[in-house]
């Protein structure tokens, strides 16, 4: 079997039979507990912001929106082309909390005023995570090409041209820049860095080969990607620049989807040493791997360790004849399903507040981005289907 061949059958998970009962729409799974939520009422005076707010707290397993029976009355108002008011008050009618949010556009000024909302008033300390930016995968010209946009897929930019595949887009911790897998030009898989201010594109690495995968460190100063060039897919280092290459992992196995850990000192990665997918830690300087005790599947692949809890690292498992969500905690020892639908879910990509993530829900029609609360499992849709298949997310937030 070649490598390339070896890889495709590593990271590319092939579509399930779905045998539970479909949804009304693939993505949405509601099953909120209500002594486990906050019931809120939402509001704005403006249609589109009133839409807007209603889909981030309806997004959020913390809360449950109701007209009646609220604990937190939350009202935005705009005050000007690029700030939001949030006014909250308590059933009683008591003041909480008014603040105005500045943006970019009225639209990111009401995502920063439903932030401060949050903060506010979901009693567990969560930050907020509505601000948050996306790189993804969209087809809707019928190609794989790279998409930037808010959250919930709104100031959506396209940001690859290339009539090829793109795969793996990263964001550098910064915002600034992304990292990502094309077959532009020469028709194999190499890593291109390109500038989101001047949208300019350079090669970052291209070497004999597979070359993918790649990934900032949390400080920037370092990547960690996969390449084969020396005969087997495994996992490298790199300065910032694509310069440096150092070997980390040495096996006769398939390696794929290295992630570092929140302080930048190990990565975690996938690889089929034991027979099947399974995640590994290395130091990011090199040394012994050893495995993660997931004891969840014979499959686990596709690991991002949260930033803000660094005992999660969620990734995509097998269950049956499907995949689902899992998170490991370290601080338990065990790994947990995180998503129970029928429909696939895999690529995680963490939220800021340690709790909800954005990943790819999909059946044998399409599939679409979503933000799952690994807390209750309730999973809600954030690409419209006028958008058309979307997939592999990203998240970056300040």
């Amino acid at each position: 079997m070649t490598i390339i061949l070896r890889i495709f059958l590593l990271v590319s998970l092939s579509l399930a039979t779905v045998r539970a009962q479909q949804p009304t729409y693939i993505g949405e799974v509601d099953i909120r507990s209500e002594n486990k939520t906050v019931p809120v009422r939402v509001s704005s005076g403006t249609p589109e912001l009133n839409t807007l707010a209603i889909q981030a707290f309806r997004s959020h397993g913390r809360y449950r929106l109701v007209a009646s029976g609220f604990t937190y009355d939350i009202k935005f108002s705009a005050v000007g082309a690029t700030q939001v008011r949030v006014e909250i008050t308590r059933s009683s009618g008591t003041p909480v909390h008014s603040e105005v949010a500045l943006g970019t556009s009225a639209r990111n000024a009401l995502l920063r005023a439903a932030d401060i909302a949050v903060e506010k008033t979901n009693g567990l300390g969560l930050k907020g995570f509505f601000t948050s930016k996306i790189a993804f995968i969209g087809e809707r010209t019928g190609k794989k090409e790279i998409y930037i946009s808010d959250l919930f897929l709104g100031e959506v930019k396209q940001i690859t041209r290339d009539n090829a595949q793109a795969l793996g887009p990263r964001w550098a911790p910064d915002g600034s820049r992304l990292l990502y897998t094309s077959y532009y030009k020469s028709g194999f898989p190499d890593i291109f860095q390109i500038d989101l201010n001047s949208y300019q594109r350079t090669t970052f690495v291209s070497f004999k080969g597979t070359n993918s995968g790649a990934r900032y460190s949390p400080n920037g100063q370092q990547v960690a990607m996969v390449l084969s060039g020396e005969g087997n897919a495994e996992i490298y280092v790199s300065d910032a620049n694509g310069k440096r290459v150092a070997r980390r992992t040495r096996t006769d196995a398939v390696e794929a989807s290295p992630c570092f850990s929140p302080d930048g000192s190990r990565i975690v990665f996938t690889s089929d040493a034991a027979g099947g997918p399974q995640l590994y830690i290395i130091p990011a300087n090199g040394g012994t791997m050893q495995r993660v005790p997931t004891n969840i599947s014979g499959y686990c692949a596709e690991p991002d360790w949260s930033r803000a809890n660094p005992n999660k690292i969620a990734f995509t498992t097998r269950i049956g004849r499907g995949y689902q969500i899992a998170v490991h905690d370290f601080s338990k020892g065990k790994s947990s399903q995180a998503s129970h639908a029928g429909f696939d879910g895999v690529e995680p990509s963490w939220l800021p507040d340690g709790r909800h993530l954005v990943y790819t829900a999909r059946d044998q029609r399409t599939s679409v981005l979503c933000i799952l609360d690994t807390e209750s499992g309730t999973s809600t849709s954030i690409s419209p289907a006028s958008f058309g298949p979307a997939f592999q997310a990203n998240v970056w937030s300040k």
